[in-house]
């Protein structure tokens, strides 16, 4: 019997795939240098690794973060988001009155019917079309300024946090609402005040100037209490709100970043519902002196 020298074919055994043992693999993983078929190559620096040795280096890498904490931001997809959702609200409450009826921030069908979902459904209503005033302004310049501004803040913030002070903005704004007003009121704007109050903090927090901010705020100030019609509780609440809760975004130290902020995002939580359970409407002592709106008497 005679022996094949080493070097000529069927000598050696055709590799397999470490993952697909039935299938031939003549690559291996320049990591850990198991044979991997072309189904499990990963492109690398340098040739390829397998499946197993992307997931371990992908977890030993530090996530890019936004400046004040969470994932960085490359496409705002929760500014657009809610711009989303404020548009649909709009032609869905253009088509059945009922909607109105069911969903604005009532204070007495929060007093004394229960229906706590207002404090936040109501800011995702405008006024509707053939109200007379500036209805159609109402929604086109809240989602603008929406667009203008809700981009700069989520990626400074992180997606995540800037939907918690999106949301906590609008609920001081109804809070607010629901404390010094005995009318329905409907709008972002408690929400949108809050970004102008987080834009100021921001830009001082990174040391921009924010005169023009000052000036936005101001203008709008003067709009709300010149123009009849519009919620100036909704207004102040929004924005003292936003403002409060943006500086416990900025300021948190580095060390305990997260803690802090959801911890201080809570706090205002538990504040605000803490305000509606507690405090009493100030606009009206009892149902009798409640507006008939929409036949609503409590």
């Amino acid at each position: 019997m005679t022996s094949q020298p080493p070097g000529e074919p069927g000598t050696q055994a055709i590799p397999t795939c470490y993952r697909h043992p039935d299938r031939e693999a003549h690559v291996r993983c320049q990591r850990c240098e198991r044979p991997i078929c072309p189904d499990c190559m990963r492109d690398a620096s340098v040739g390829f690794q397998c499946p197993d040795c992307v997931a371990e280096g992908n977890r030993t890498v530090r996530q890019a973060q936004a400046v004040f904490g969470g994932r960085a931001v490359t496409t705002p997809r929760v500014t657009w988001a809610l711009l989303a959702v404020n548009i649909l609200a709009y032609f869905v409450q253009s088509v059945s009155d009922q909607v109105l009826r069911d969903f604005a921030m009532y204070p007495a069908a929060v007093a004394y019917g229960g229906e706590w979902w207002r404090l936040i459904t109501g800011a995702f209503l405008h006024s509707p079309l053939g109200s007379g005033g500036f209805a159609l302004t109402h929604i086109l310049f809240n989602m603008w300024a929406l667009y203008a501004i809700g981009p700069e803040l989520e990626r400074r913030l992180g997606s995540t946090r800037f939907l918690a002070l999106y949301l906590l903005s609008a609920l001081g704004g109804s809070v607010a609402v629901y404390l010094l007003s005995a009318g329905f009121v409907v709008g972002a704007s408690g929400a949108i005040y809050g970004l102008f109050g987080a834009l100021f903090v921001v830009g001082r927090r990174l040391g921009y100037d924010v005169r023009g901010v000052i000036w936005l705020v101001g203008i709008n100030v003067v709009i709300t209490f010149a123009v009849p019609g519009i919620s100036w509780q909704g207004h102040l609440g929004g924005l003292v709100t936003g403002a409060v809760i943006s500086a416990v975004l900025v300021h948190a130290p580095a060390r305990s970043r997260s803690a802090v902020q959801w911890a201080g995002c809570a706090a205002a939580l538990l504040v605000l519902v803490a305000a509606v359970l507690l405090l009493p409407p100030f606009a009206f002592n009892d149902a009798a002196q409640i507006p008939d709106v929409f036949g609503y008497r409590g």
